[in-house]
């Protein structure tokens, strides 16, 4: 089974690829997914994120609080090296069940879509190889304005805490531009990335 791990800054369009290479057969492991159904009510996160970061940190509908949380991420180094330290190992734990269920499934191509895959660092991930989903910075501000009504301020601090683009092009062993071309061209790319996968 080929791993294949598809990071990109926000607004890259990564989960897009991501779901296209879904389309043409391959099992997919989405990080932030699991990081959300980690720190949802009742998430096995929850606890010990109550516990290290107080009541503040749990929204009223038992969740972690996100906005409250991002905010101190930002504001603090220390916060979020011990936020890490809560959810990546419980990611990783949860990414590895995944990847024996699709191995016994028989799966040829499993993608791993991390967004802060070079951030972490390949080391451990057993990757065969990394697509970069990559775009302007310019581009990245107003998609995610346009979806998510956060202010350019917002975003480009969000963009500033992340990888540069020349840090995750100098990982990457694939690259698909997703910028100035249509779904159908966008999803011609990961189709022929597919059949290149299935060829190793």
């Amino acid at each position: 089974m080929q791993h294949i791990g598809i990071t990109g800054g926000i607004g890259s369009g990564k989960s897009t690829v991501t779901q296209m290479w879904v389309r043409c057969g391959a099992h997919a492991i989405d990080a932030d997914q699991l990081s959300r159904d980690l720190t949802r009510s009742g998430g096995a996160a929850i606890p010990l994120i109550r516990q290290a970061f107080g009541p503040s940190s749990i929204a009223s509908d038992g969740a972690m609080d996100r906005a409250h949380m991002r905010e101190r991420v930002f504001s603090d180094p220390h916060v979020k090296a011990q936020l890490e330290a809560i959810l990546h190992p419980m990611i990783r734990d949860a990414s590895e069940r995944l990847s024996q269920a699709a191995r016994l499934s028989g799966a040829r191509v499993l993608v791993h879509d991390i967004p802060l895959l070079v951030e972490s660092g390949r080391q451990g991930r057993h990757l065969d190889r990394v697509l970069v989903v990559d775009c302007s910075p310019e581009t990245q501000v107003s998609r995610v304005m346009a979806r998510s009504g956060m202010s350019r301020d917002e975003v480009l601090r969000i963009m500033q805490a992340q990888a540069s683009r020349q840090a995750r092009l100098a990982a990457a062993d694939w690259v698909i531009v997703n910028e100035g071309i249509d779904l159908a061209q966008l999803e011609r790319e990961v189709q022929a990335l597919y059949q290149l996968a299935l060829t190793p």
